[in-house]
């Protein structure tokens, strides 16, 4: 029941945002499908799962395959929230990397990850998606407090 409830929110979000999205121009552009592509892509992919959550069978979903909603998942759902919240908030001041390096470790961390596989975990994940993103796809990222080893 819980999870047809967060597909149908999640369906409406999706649809909100991507009203929204569709309008975007920028009056630049450094990519060449423009800056619009990528955020209506995911959500596409979002209000796809979403629909499947809406119209999935009954029998596919049991009752004790939900976890109850109670003290315990509700404070994860807040600790999630708070994580992505100072996430964005530090994003382009700490920059890419160390703002991502902290995010991973702490949503390791949220979820019982043992310090040294969070850390681990948290550098590659830092390191690995700045590679990607910034020298592979050619998407500029910040650097913030490390744009002093940019060459």
């Amino acid at each position: 029941m819980y999870q047809r409830i967060f597909g149908i929110v999640l369906l409406l979000c999706c649809l909100g945002l991507a009203a929204t999205a569709w309008g975007y121009h920028a009056p630049f552009s450094y990519e060449p499908v423009g800056p619009r592509a990528y955020p209506l892509l995911l959500l596409m992919l979002m209000g796809l799962g979403a629909i499947y959550l809406i119209a999935k069978p009954a029998s596919a979903t049991a009752e004790h395959d939900e976890p109850p909603l109670d003290r315990h998942v509700l404070s994860k759902v807040v600790g999630c929230v708070v994580i992505l919240s100072a996430y964005a908030a530090v994003f382009e001041l700490l920059g890419f990397i160390p703002a991502s390096i902290i995010f991973a470790i702490a949503m390791a961390r949220l979820y019982e990850g043992s310090w040294k596989v969070s850390v681990i975990a948290g550098v590659a994940l830092g390191v690995g998606l700045y590679l990607l993103f910034d020298k592979a796809l050619d998407v500029p990222l910040p650097l913030g407090i490390l744009a002093a080893l940019e060459n």
